[in-house]
Parts: structure tokens; sequence; C-alpha cells
């Protein structure tokens, strides 16, 4: 048996894992983590634990997590941030090296943004920070040797204070940190620029974790009243993001609408606009419309119809809603006769792409959203495509190693082709590829398909048309079908459809007149169009795609 050298309390998102990771590589020692042991060791998350489970059940796993990482761990030892409550925890690390890291109250709610792996901030952050505070504060006083400041810190800097109090020699004393810019949990944020044509003005595509912060200078400080639109899933987080608002001086109203496409119809648009209207919105003030895409386009739209034109922030939490619905200013609404057939170009002043919000997604709802992120790889960043390749089960889930890059650039190549092409008057019609069948089958199913599985589909689909067509070689053809496969996206839909898929393609927005256009490969990161292709060479294509 051997104790800890450092055993880090404090709260959740305070950065005890961070700075444990750097204490441990300074001091030659291993950092181990008293909810990734609980993590390991039940094959679930923290939050599906207190969903499925309840909070007593998931506080008895950590009482006996961190009885055996003290009497077992000699390194860096990070305990939850509840690990406190439990009476015989506290017993057991009287007289042990315990440091608190503390933060305020502002902070706390900026650092854990619209992480939904959470459990305990589900509601109105700062709210449920104070009531956390006041019943943990003295708690974490009483266990420490010693207190040691976060806020507006760098990791290097806690950490050097965490050595000094507690008097640590490290294993290599002339070795300095690296400096770092960071704060001590807060994540790099990558910003995005997306230019702004035709009237419109440029705004920023904002990727990374614990964003929440960053939406109240989206909204700017002349804005008196925001309409939060989320869908009845998201009843929570809305709510939550209404309430933070309103802590920070705003008018916040929400607005719930139906999940999904049944989000977007006329009724539930004119549903928004009497909400709107009820709450006195004026051109000053501003819609945030959090939720997949679907809700992404409802919220743009009613910007965009609501007194010709209010601004609006985009928060998708899904990954479809990330790399593509809230990109581009393309807003609508569906109609009996078509997806998307009522619509308007209305960019939003910026959107908040927080990853936090993917971990609690379903996996089904996450590997449809890879469809659009590999299009983006066909069609214009073959990286992207290798970056699936090489570990297509880590694709398939948040966690793995290539999501943010991923995600990032998937955004930069859709914010690439919008900046120079708004309207889809050009080369932004290369983004539909694979959509045109995809549109139709999602009709034919009456919106019940998954947007990203029907576009698995087209892609095929397009990538057979290509071939049959002359254009496309084999190998890139091919690879289609393979990465495609490799994540768990459909290839094939019912042959017995295709008389009914053909008529609603020549309804659909890239058609001209009675001609149907289609975006085909000439090559890998080749786009093109193919217009008024020959019936039999249509059928040809589909032939492989139907079962």
């Amino acid at each position: 048996m051997s104790a800890p050298l450092v055993v880090l309390v404090g709260p959740m998102g305070v950065g005890k894992s961070t700075v444990g990771e750097l204490l441990a590589e300074r001091l030659g020692v291993a950092l181990r983590d008293t909810d990734a042991d609980i993590v390991a060791a039940e094959g679930r998350t923290i939050t599906d634990i207190f969903v499925e489970d309840g909070e007593a059940a998931f506080r008895v796993l950590e009482k006996a997590a961190v009885r055996r990482a003290l009497t077992e761990h000699p390194g860096v030892l990070a305990l939850g941030g509840g690990a406190i409550l439990d009476p015989d925890t506290r017993h057991a690390l009287a007289g042990l090296p315990v440091v608190y890291l503390s933060m305020d109250v502002e902070e706390a709610a900026r650092r854990t943004g619209l992480n939904t792996a959470r459990p305990l901030l589900t509601i109105n952050p700062r709210k449920q920070w104070r009531e956390l505070m006041e019943a943990r504060r003295p708690l974490y006083e009483g266990v420490a040797r010693s207190v040691v400041a976060t806020d507006g810190r760098t990791p290097e800097d806690v950490t050097q204070d965490v050595l000094d109090v507690l008097e640590l020699k490290t294993a290599n004393p002339g070795d300095a940190p690296d400096a770092r810019q960071e704060d001590v949990v807060t994540a790099s944020v990558t910003r995005i620029q997306v230019g702004g044509t035709a009237g419109s003005d440029p705004y920023e595509v904002l990727v990374g974790r614990q964003l929440l912060g960053e939406l109240g200078g989206l909204i700017g400080e002349r804005v008196k009243r925001v309409a939060v639109l989320h869908p009845e899933a998201l009843a929570e987080t809305g709510d939550a993001l209404r309430a933070d608002l309103a802590d920070q001086g705003y008018e916040a109203v929400a607005i719930q609408v139906p999940n999904a496409e049944e989000a977007k119809t006329a009724e539930v648009a004119a549903y928004c606009w009497k909400a709107l209207g009820q709450s006195g919105f004026t051109r000053s003030d501003v819609i945030v419309g959090v939720g997949g895409g679907a809700t992404t386009d409802l919220a743009g739209f009613v910007a965009a119809t609501w007194l010709r034109g209010v601004r609006w922030i985009a928060v998708p939490t899904t990954v479809l809603g990330m790399v593509d619905a809230a990109v581009g200013g393309k807003t609508g609404i569906n109609t009996a006769e078509g997806k998307n057939l009522v619509g308007s170009f209305h960019p939003p002043a910026g959107v908040l792409c927080d990853l936090a919000a993917l971990d609690s997604l379903p996996v089904n709802d996450y590997v449809s959203g890879l469809a659009e992120i590999i299009k983006a790889g066909f069609i214009a960043d073959p990286v992207i495509l290798q970056l699936i390749e090489a570990d297509p089960e880590g694709a398939r889930s948040p966690a793995g190693p290539h999501t943010a890059e991923l995600i990032e650039r998937s955004i930069k190549v859709k914010a690439e082709v919008v900046s120079s092409d708004l309207k889809e008057s050009g080369l932004r019609e290369i983004l539909n590829y694979g959509h045109t069948l995809a549109h139709a089958i999602e009709k034919n199913e009456r919106y019940q398909w998954r947007h990203g599985a029907a576009v698995a589909v087209g892609m095929h689909f397009a990538a057979e048309l290509g071939r049959v067509a002359g254009r496309l070689d084999d190998a890139t053809a091919d690879r289609h079908r393979t990465i495609l496969e490799a994540v768990g996206l459909p290839l094939h839909y019912r042959y017995d459809q295709w008389p009914k898929l053909l008529e609603t393609m020549k309804v659909d927005k890239k058609s001209r007149g009675d001609l149907l256009r289609f975006i085909v490969l000439d090559g890998l990161a080749k786009p093109t169009v193919l217009e008024g292709p020959d019936p039999a060479v249509l059928l040809a294509a589909y032939g492989e795609v139907g079962e």
C-alpha cells in the first residue's frame, strides 16, 4: 500500500485532469483519475450511469473507486467533483497532500458550456453552479492542505503553484514547462471565417469545447431580446441557454418546436412567428437556433422572414448540423412536394460548434453525420478520407482521435465554397454531391430516414453514375462503397422505387426545366455537373444501388 504523491480535488470543469497530467509529467509519475476508473469498470459514461442508475448508485461506485485509488496509486490522483460528499472519503483524505483547485461562478459557467456529459449542470449553469458551490466549497476546503485558484491562469502556472505549495521536487528540475496561452480547461478554439457575399456580412464558425461563454459576444450588447429556438428533445438545453442569457441581462424566451424534420413545416414556422410577435421582437433582436440541422434550418428561415430579416446564431448539436446545415446561410422548410423547396439565403451572425454536445449523441445519429464529412472528402479534401480509412471505428465515435479535425476540415470545405458563391449560382452546387437522389429518398420515406443515410445512398449512386457515364475511374468509385460501408452507412435502396424517385428528382432545386442535373466526379476532388444524362445511364447506375 502506498499513498498518492498529490490528490487534486475541485469542481467539474476546473481542470483537474489537465493539471494532473502536467504534474505527473513534471514529477515523473503516473496520473490516475477516479472518474476514468469508473467508466472503464462499468463500460458506460458517467452520464449514462447517472441517467440509468441514479446519482446514489454512482456515488457508491465513486466511493469504492476512490478507496482503491488511495491505497493503490503512488502518483498524482484526480478525484471526481462530488467525491468529497462522502464522509468516509473525507476521513480517508485526512493528512494526505490534497490540493483544492478553485474557480469562480462566471468562469465555471463559461467552461462547462453545453457539455451534456456533466449530468449535474443540465439546466441553468450559473444557478446550478452557485448551488453546488454553496454546498461543496466548505468540504473542499476542509480536506485540502492548500487552495490554488485557476481563474484566468495557464495550466503551467497552476501546476507550478501546486508544486510550490506542496514543496515537491520535479523529476527534472532543470526542465521548464512549455508556455501555453490557453486557460486551464479551455481547449483551443478554431475560428473559421466565412466570407460575406451578395451583401451579407462575414461571420465566424467556432469549433471547440466549452463555448457557451462565446455566445454573449456574438449576440452583442445592444440586443434587448433573444429567442432560443430548440427541439423538444433538447428542452433542458434550450431552457439552460434561455436562463443563462436571462442572467446576462437579456429578455430571453425559449420556443420549443418538434424534433427533426417535423419542425420544418409552414405551420411550425407560423407558430414561431406568433411567439416572436407576442414577445415584441424587433429588427435589433436575435434568434438562437439550438439543435440539429432541421432546427437550424427552421431557425434561419424564421429569422430570414421575421421583419424581412433579423440576426440569428446557430448552435448545432449534431455532426450534421455542425458540418452542413448551420454553415452557409441556406435556410428552409419542407412542403408536400419536396424538401427545402421554400427557403431563403440568410447567413447567421455566427456559429458555435461545441464538440461537447456530441458526447451523448446516439451512435446512429453520429454516424449519419459522417456522410456529409465523407462528401467533403470526395469533393474537395481527400485527407478526410484518409483519416477515416485509417481508423473507421474511431471515426464512428465523438471520442475518436480525429473528431475535431474531421469536423473542422469539413466546415472549411463548405466555408470556402459558400464564401465565393452564397446563392448557389455556380460553385456551390458541388455541395449537393449525392443529394439529388438523397432528397428523393427522404421524400419517399416521408422524412423518416436520417438525412445522412440518404446522402450515403445518394453518393453511392453519384459514384456509379460517374462511372457509367465514363467520368469516374473504377478505383475512386469503389472507394465510395468501401468507406461508407466501413463506418456503417447504407449503400442501397429499394429497386422498385426508381420510377417514383425519378419523378421526384425532376422537381429538385438543381433541375432546369425538365433537365436533370447531377453533381458527379471527374476524379477525386474534381466535382462537375452532369446535365441531362440519358435515362438508360441513370437506370444502369441505379441498378448498382437498388436491391
